[in-house]
C-alpha cells in the first residue's frame, strides 16, 4: 500500500486497515513456522505496511493536538 493511499483513507479506516494488516502478520508468522512461506519478504513488506498505517496515524493525531 502506498502512502499517497494511506493519506486518502479516513481514520477509522486506518484503524480497521491496522488491525486486519496486525492479524495476517500473525497468521503469516504462524504458517511460516510450521511451513516456510514461499516468500519470506512478504513478511517484511506486511511489517512495514503497519508501520506506515500507524506512523499516518500518529501524524494525523498531533495535527488534531496542535490545531485545537
Amino acid at each position: 500500500m502506498k502512502t499517497a493511499e494511506i493519506k486518502e483513507l479516513s481514520t477509522s479506516d486506518l484503524l480497521e486497515r491496522i488491525d486486519t494488516e496486525r492479524t495476517l502478520l500473525v497468521r503469516m508468522k504462524l504458517n511460516h513456522a510450521i511451513t516456510p512461506l514461499d516468500n519470506p519478504q512478504k513478511v517484511k513488506q506486511v511489517k512495514f505496511t503497519i508501520a506506515r498505517l500507524l506512523t499516518e496515524l500518529r501524524t494525523r493525531e498531533l495535527n488534531t493536538k496542535s490545531n485545537s
